[in-house]
């Protein structure tokens, strides 16, 4: 049985977070220092969320154990927790969060603008499929 609290406060964690980026982040100013790793760290932190929550169902529901980060998604759709498709975009924050976390690459603001622009929904709509479920 899944700790409804637990998670409840990672998915609360994750809305402050997404809160906060659509406040306060400026995407035309991320060639700034300070803006970018406002906006990089503050999407770490928000993903990890993602992730440990993930992680915590997938434990708690005994659904597998899957490999990696991404494959938490995935097993979470496999088990109609969220959409497919949800668990696609959502491996992939998991990927861009590995990339913020280790420095495999210099991160391109590119990069980083997009996902603030384009995927921050991604987990707004991990948020509610998880929290339907609890």
């Amino acid at each position: 049985m899944t700790d409804a609290d637990l998670v409840a406060k990672k998915l609360a964690f994750i809305e402050t977070c997404l809160r906060e980026l659509r406040q306060e982040a400026r995407p035309a100013m991320l060639h700034e220092v300070r803006e970018l790793r406002f906006v990089e760290h503050t999407l770490q932190i928000a993903i990890q969320s993602a992730m440990d929550a993930a992680s915590h169902i997938v434990s708690d529901e005994r659904l597998g154990e899957p490999g990696t980060n991404r494959a938490l998604f995935e097993t979470l759709a496999k088990h109609g927790w969220i959409p497919e498709a949800l668990a696609q975009g959502l491996a992939r924050m998991a990927g861009f969060r590995n990339i913020l976390v280790h420095g495999y690459t210099e991160v391109d603001p590119s990069v980083v603008r997009d996902v603030l622009e384009n995927h921050l929904g991604d987990l707004d709509a991990f948020v509610a499929a998880v929290r339907a479920r609890l």
